[in-house]
This record gives structure tokens, sequence and C-alpha cells, in this order.
């Protein structure tokens, strides 16, 4: 199609494509063959989603991707320090630039790069050519350097926030039409690109010159004139480098181009090309997508093998050994054959498959996602692929009648007669219920007086075989295992503010959901189960994961006592305490500010107060996180700015103190209990740790008084106490046991304070008398180590110089000389085998083990770390999992787990034997599976409240 009067020319700017697609997503590689993929991924996504988007009556008629070709342009010829501060592209990007150029081409768009000149030249080249021959350009881009070229009938598209860009939006970034944009850019200069500018002077100051004398070149002829001194000098001394610098921001829009428009004409992908690159990146869910929006098969069952034309774009490619569970060779899922009961005798009938089979895959419905308060809508089951169902109990007709209540909708069965039904069944010792995420259901159905059991659990079992690898929701192990895309809860209850309750879901469509979810968790069981065996993880879900689920059920529905009197008046101090830090800061900063806002808290610390090293993000902004605070508050060539930034610290954490817990905490007592239920994810961390949420009780902080203070709110119903059992140094005893340091493990056994001893050892100093800061360094060391600390994150605890920092670290592992043997050997096993272990047998992947660029350290420090953390999460698992059977004789609840801390509440009466008992399982745990080198030992407490019992 030629190129014309009235056409629509589409730009994107592909490189800034790649790098907002790389850092916006977590690291991602080819199960084939291990190679990165996450930039390709998301750019993938983001070209797919421009294409759906760029459609109807204001679509394009000519489009293309342009790229740098590389770093070096024509501009370094005129100043070769151009660019030269900016880090070279991560090692995990670099084989991912000519991938994004293949997808590109695989969806059919013009993709263009020259060498010698960067994407933008080509850009300017194109919209001027455009807008000579009378039509229109978008340039899909937010970069601020595109922005002189605005104007004349072309406009910047920002795609991530779908805001267009005209003049006016130039005007107000810039303070100046975008002809005059490169006169400021000339003036302000850019530390990211290197163009030197004029110094000390920023984009305000340069747009209101600019404003003032019309141009750069008047400007600069008139500099003389300009009151202020140190601007008139900059101006008169540095008035090359400013018109170097304007070339430097200069887009050449005369790039020698060997293809005219014509040639960019819009065209639709070639199916089969674009899904056999997806194919071969192995993006399974844009390829269904993909294959849906163009009417191709989309394969079910087990990863179909590449056709020809995705083995050529995989060419290369070396598969690493993996475990993969394979999906049932079963036909598709088909949502058509789902049953409704609304009967007994069609649910009689249904549970007697069941029985026959001794399998039954159990799903059920609900109004929240708050187990202690959502209401049961119904119940779906599955004896098998293609055999489902959905028993409705509890939908409305979505209106109330004149007395106020909610009535049923028609043609479901009474909930009483169903669950009367379903509880033998769901109980039978011999029939084998099946769910994922059981915790949730079963917590359900014990509100109704059903004790499932027994069970598997699907999620359980892939977070054994796949801790590290992906996630454990049923949808994206549907989508990894099955190949099937389940029916997206949003299309049923919507979202947002028009967001409805599962009970307001029609009954045919609430059928065909729910029946999927019971198909799809059969199907998963069928494909795992035989895998536990060969993964050899069978003992870590038997004995460590399935047996948790009703020990935490039975905690979280106990819930623990808060005191609201409490809170509120922790709140009321809490907002005393910042408003008269408010003031402090606002006298240092010598002026009025909002103390909350970062924005405003940067200039006063980098502009105001003359801080040096402040970094500006992509808003402008200065970064004031804690550790650029924390640096700060060390600067004794600053003491304003520094005692200013302590200052903000304590705010921000008085602050995050009163909001997340003494202000939200109130709102999650359940008014039917009067208690906090928190709810614990076996299958969040990869370690094995529990996580708690809604609320997060595992995040109190407790090293300041204020955090401690929140514990007191925590507290026993009359008569009773709170009990905690805490384990004293199980991450160190684990090292030394793993690492096997003599040393270390002889202190454990003597009873030593270890940190005492490791400072002994280190810096030959006795035991006794020892200073406190001398010890404290070397607690610092022993935990630091285990996480992987660096000479630069111990100087920051320690608020040392960094060199004595890593002198310190590298005289322990002189001292210690087995923990770097353990530390090499276990990554060299990662590097090897793909995954660490814990000495229970839990496997945690390690995919970016082999990794180079930045993430390769952190993967390193993760895996060291894993088989630590995690066999210390595996000991204290082992003990709640026998806790229930040996206090069932005392009068006492499990609560709470914090990491290596157990709460109880016990009858007053029973305190000492509940100490007793619980301390004899909790420091017996590993036995008999492990027989460790040092004893653990478990310190105790006992109060009103937790904060008297910790």
């Amino acid at each position: 199609m030629s190129f014309t009067k009235g056409c629509h020319l589409h730009l994107i700017d592909g490189s800034a494509f790649i790098f907002r697609a790389y850092h916006a997503l977590p690291p991602l590689t080819r199960k084939s063959d291990g190679l990165p993929v996450g930039a390709v991924a998301g750019f993938t996504n983001m070209i797919f989603r421009y294409i759906e988007d760029a459609k109807g009556a204001d679509a394009p008629t000519h489009a293309a991707v342009i790229f740098d070709y590389s770093s070096k342009t024509f501009r370094n010829e005129i100043y070769p320090a151009y660019k030269e501060n900016r880090p070279p592209a991560p090692e995990d990007l670099r084989p991912q630039f000519p991938l994004t150029r293949d997808a590109t081409r695989a969806f059919n768009l013009a993709c263009l790069e020259i060498e010698g000149y960067e994407a933008d030249d080509i850009i300017a080249t194109l919209a001027r050519q455009a807008r000579e021959a009378g039509g229109r350009v978008t340039i899909i881009s937010s970069d601020k350097d595109l922005m002189q070229l605005v104007g004349d009938g072309v406009v910047m598209l920002d795609a991530m926030k779908n805001i267009v860009i005209g003049p006016e939006e130039v005007e107000a970034k810039f303070g100046v039409r975008p002809n005059r944009v490169i006169d400021v850019q000339a003036l302000a200069g850019d530390s990211v690109d290197n163009v030197p500018g004029a110094p000390g002077i920023g984009i305000k100051t340069a747009a209101q010159l600019i404003a003032d004398y019309g141009d750069l070149e008047t400007l600069l002829e008139r500099a003389g004139e300009i009151k202020q001194p140190k601007r008139r000098e900059t101006l008169v001394n540095f008035a090359d480098q400013i018109r170097i610098s304007k070339r430097l921001v200069t887009l050449e829009d005369h790039v020698p181009l060997d293809f005219g428009l014509d040639s960019l004409a819009v065209k639709e992908p070639e199916p089969e090309a674009l899904i056999a690159f997806l194919e071969a990146m192995e993006f399974r869910t844009l390829t269904r997508r993909v294959a849906e929006k163009f009417g191709r098969e989309v394969p079910v069952g087990a990863p179909a093998p590449k056709s020809d034309a995705a083995a050529r774009w995989a060419e290369g490619a070396a598969p690493q050994a993996r475990l993969a569970p394979q999906a049932e060779a079963v036909a598709p899922i088909d949502t058509a054959l789902y049953q409704r009961i609304t009967d007994p005798a069609a649910l009689r009938d249904f549970l007697a498959t069941a029985q026959a089979t001794g399998v039954l895959a159990v799903d059920t419905e609900t109004t929240s996602l708050d187990e202690m308060q959502a209401e049961l809508v119904g119940v779906s089951l599955s004896t098998g692929p293609g055999r489902a169902c959905y028993i409705p109990l509890g939908h409305t007709t979505g209106g109330d009648d004149l007395f106020g209540t909610t009535a049923l909708a028609p043609g479901q069965m009474p909930m009483d007669e169903a669950l009367a039904i379903l509880k033998p069944v769901l109980e039978d010792e011999s029939l084998l219920k099946i769910g994922q995420n059981m915790k949730y259901d079963w917590k359900i159905f014990a509100r109704h007086g059903i004790r499932v059991a027994p069970f598997d659990d699907t999620m359980l079992m892939s977070y054994a075989m796949f801790s590290g690898l992906h996630g454990h929701g049923m949808d994206a192990l549907s989508e990894e295992y099955l190949r099937h895309r389940p029916i997206p809860i949003k299309e049923l209850i919507g979202t947002g503010k028009a967001q409805i309750t599962f009970d307001k879901v029609p009954l045919d469509k609430a059928t065909a959901y729910a029946a999927e979810d019971a198909e799809i968790t059969y199907r998963l069981w069928a494909a795992f189960k035989p895998q536990l065996h060969r993964a050899q993880v069978t003992t870590v879900y038997e004995t460590l994961e399935r047996p948790l689920v009703p020990v935490l059920a039975e905690m979280e529905m106990a819930g623990v006592k808060v005191d609201p009197t409490v809170l509120a008046r922790m709140s009321n101090v809490f907002a005393q305490r910042m408003a008269g830090l408010e003031e402090e800061i606002q006298a240092l900063a010598g002026q009025s500010f909002n103390v909350g806002s970062p924005k405003q808290l940067g200039e006063i610390l980098f502009d105001k107060l003359g801080v040096p090293g402040g970094e500006k993000g992509k808003t402008g902004a200065y970064a004031t996180g804690a550790d650029v605070l924390e640096d700060i508050t060390t600067m004794e060539d600053h003491k304003q700015a520094a005692d200013l930034a302590a200052k903000v610290l304590d705010w921000r954490q008085i602050a995050k103190l009163k909001s997340t817990y003494t202000d939200a905490l109130q709102t999650h007592v359940n008014p039917d209990t009067g208690r906090v239920h928190t709810s614990y994810s076996i299958a969040g961390a990869n370690t094995g740790r529990l996580a708690s949420t809604d609320p997060n009780l595992q995040n109190i902080p407790v090293r300041s008084d204020e955090g401690r203070r929140i514990r007191e709110a925590f507290v026993a119903t009359p008569g009773h106490r709170i009990v905690s059992l805490d384990y004293s140094q199980i991450e160190l005893r684990i090292l030394a046991h793993v690492a096997n340091l003599p040393e270390m493990k002889a202190a454990f056994a003597r009873g030593i304070d270890i940190h005492a001893m490791t400072a002994s050892e280190m810096f030959g100093v006795p035991v006794e008398g020892m200073d406190p800061m001398v010890r404290r360094r070397a607690k610092a060391i022993n935990f630091g180590v285990i996480y992987g600390i660096s000479g630069f994150g111990l100087a920051r605890n320690l608020r040392i110089p960094r060199s004595e920092a890593q002198g310190f670290i590298d005289r322990y592992f002189e001292r210690f000389p087995g923990i770097r043997a353990y530390m090499d050997e276990t990554v060299a096993f990662a590097k090897a085998n793909g995954f660490v272990q814990t000495l229970f047998g839990r496997k945690i992947h390690t995919p970016e083990i082999n990794a180079k660029g930045p993430g390769a350290g952190f993967a390193k420090r993760a895996a060291i770390n894993a088989p630590i953390q995690g066999a210390a999460a595996d000991i204290i698992r082992r003990a709640m999992i026998r806790m229930p059977a040996a206090i069932a004789h005392l009068p006492a609840k499990m609560l709470l787990q914090v990491h290596d801390e157990l709460i109880f509440e016990v009858a007053e009466s029973a305190v000492d034997p509940l100490i007793a008992t619980a301390r004899a399982v909790m420091e017996g745990a590993a036995d008999p599976a492990v027989r460790l080198s040092v004893p653990l030992v478990v310190d105790a407490g006992q109060g009103a409240s937790w904060a008297e019992a910790h």
C-alpha cells in the first residue's frame, strides 16, 4: 500500500519496549534449554496487545518497530564520552535482543535498525518523511528525547499509561513548545546519556532562559547580559560545551534509508509463522491466545512436539532434564458434559461412582476468600475426566424481599439435606478426597460440622515437586501441565465496584465454572501422584506438607484474642509521636513540608541541604528509600541532614506500625468470635517457611520498643495465659551441623553464648567481661553469613567502613573454613542438579543458579541459605504436626506460628505442663529422621499477653 496523504504511520520504539519488559517481569527461562526469555515474553505480549488495540477508525495504515543497532553511533565521534556512563546490558538480556527482532518479524511487522544511528534517529527520519507526504504519525514511546518531534501531525503515545502526548503535554514537561525542547535539553544536559550541558542549570532554569531569550543561540550571544553572576559565567565559559550538547540531543532526521514508507504497510500476521515462534519460545499462554484468535487448534493434554517451523526457531537448543508430569491422554475438558445436581437421588448416584473407584475430587464455592466469614454457595465434585457435577446450595435471586431477606434462586438442593448426604462420604476413611488448596475447603466444611479425611492436595504436590520453579495456583498448573485455560472467575463476578459475589452468578455459568475446577483438580492429581515417587519427594509430601493442613486449619479457626482498646490507645500514641517528629523534622529542614512525600523530602535533602550523591528516578524525584536515608545518617560532614534522615526513618517506622498494625488490626477482629484469624500459606515461600496473611502476624517488629508494644494487644482470655516457645538460634545450630563446625558444635553442646564465642575466636578477646559492641559485631556476622551478607551490607548494619566490615567477613571464613566449604559445595551441587535439598529431603529448585549478571549473586546466596532456612522450617513443621496429639490432654490450643516460635493459649493451671510437653516435642522434632550433632534448645515464656510471654 502506497503511503499518501491521509495515511497513518505508527513507529514503535522497540528498544524501550525491551527494557520495560525486562525490568517489569521476573526472570524467566525456556524450560527446554534454560535460555533467558523473560524480556522476550514481555516484549511479545506488549506487541500482541498493541496489535489488538490498534484497530478501529484510527488504525495505522503503516507501522514499524525500530531498534538500536548498537551503543556506538555518530554521536560518539562528536563527543567520545557520550553514553559512556551507561552500564552494559545485563548478561541475561543480551541473548534476548535478537529474539525480540524475531518476535517482531513473527508478527509480520517491519523490523528496522541501522548501524551508526540510534532508533530515535530512524524514527525522526520516518516521521519527517510521513509528514512531508501529508500523513499522520504516532510514535509509540514515552522517551523524552522523542518529544522534539511532536507537532504538525506527529504525536506520541505512552502505551503503558494509554496517554497521548501532544504539544501541550510536552510544554508541561519541558516548559517550552516542542520546537525548543532541544534548546532546553542542551542546557540541562542528561546524566543518563552523559550529555554535559551547562553545569548547575536544570530543566526549569533552562526553560525560563529559553523563554526569556527565544532560542539557545540568542541566549549564548547575550549571555553577558544575565544578571546572576554564576549563571552568566557558566553560559559564557561553557558555550562550546552547550553547543556540543545541542548536537548530541538533536535527532538526525535524514538517516540514509534503503527502504521507503510504502514497505511499512500493515500486514496481518501469518498464523503458522507466529504460532511456530511462540511455540519455540514455549510461551504456552500466548500461543493458546493466538491460536484461538486465528481459529487454529489448541493442543490439549501432554505438550505437543514442536512443529518443523518451531524447531527451526529453537535451533541450537540443548534440552535439560526436568521433571514434567505428563497429563492424561484423554479428551479435552468439555464443560458441556457437566451435571447440575438438584435432588438427593442424583447426588447419591454420583457419589456411588466415587465410592466404587475410591477417589473423589471436591471443591467449594463461597461468597468470600475469608474462610471464617464466607458463606457456602455450592459444592463441585469429579470422579474422573469428563465426569463432574455442581451442587448449588446458596445462589440467590440477587435482591431482597420486603423484609430484607435475600431469596434463594429456584433449582437448588436444600443445604442441610445435601450436607447430610455428603458428610459420611467426605469423612469416609476408605475414600480419598482430592482438593486444590484443601485447607480452604477443609475449613469451610469444618464450619458445617464436616471433617474431611483422608485427602490429597494438588497444590502441595506441586509445591513438593516444583518449589522454586513456578507458582502452584490451579489456573497456572492447569495451563502448565494440562494445556487447558480454566474459565476466568472475572468473567462470572466482574471486577471493581461492579463485582458480585458467587451467590449472584447464574446457575448455568456457575455449574460450568465450578465443575471445571473439580475436574481440573482430578486431572492434576492423576498427573502428579505418580510423579511424587519419581521426584523422590513422597516423604516430604506425606510427612511435612499434607499433615500440616488440618493443624493449620484448626489454629486459624481458633484465632487469637486482640484487645481493640489497647490498639486504639497505641494508635493515638503513635499519632502524637508522629506529630512530634514532624515538628522536629521540619525544624531541621527550616521549612514546612510533607514528611510523607519522598519527592519533597528529596528536594530538602539533596537540593536545600546539599547532600551529595542524590539519584533521580524516571519521575524526576530523588530516591529516598530506607537504604538511602540509612547512608545519610552516617554522614558526619552533613550533621543536619543526618539528623533529619534519622528522624524520618523513625517517623516512617511509626507510621507503618500505625497503619499496618494498630489501625488495621482493629478491622480484622472477627465480629462473631471477637478474635483475629490469620491465614497461613503453606506453599508461599520456596524454602518451606509459612507466610501469614490477612492479617500478617509474622512481621510485627520486635527490635523497637514501639514494635514490641504491639504484642501487648494480643491477650489471653480470662483464666488463661499466653505461652511462647521459641527455638534458640536454630539456623546457626543447623549451620554448625551441616558445615561440620567443631568449635560451634562444642559451644552449643556446652550451652556457651555462641556470639560471645565467635567474638572470642575472631577477635582474640576473652568471653568474660566482653564489650557488648564486640559481641554485637560477631552476632551480625553469624547471622549475616547465613544470608550471604556482603561487606557493604555488613558495613551498613554496623555503621562501620566497608573495608573494616569486609575484613571481619574474611577473618570469619579463615576462622571457620567449614562454612566456606559448605557454601562452595552447595553452589556446585545446585549448578549440577538445578536444586538444593534440606536435611529432610525438601527440594528447592534454583533455576537461575547458572545465570550471569546482576541476578547471579542473589541466586547463589539463595541456594546457600535455602537448605538451612528450609531445614529450620521443616523442623518446626514436624513439631507442629506432632503437637495436637501431644497436648490433647491439656486445656490448651496452639494459636500462632511465627517462624521459629509457637504461641499457645492455655488455662492458668496447665501452664507448666504445657511448657514441658511442648518443649519436649519441639526439641525432639528432628528425630528420628535426622540425628543432629547439636542440641535443639527451646526458650519458653508466659504472660497475660504475647508481649509478656515473648
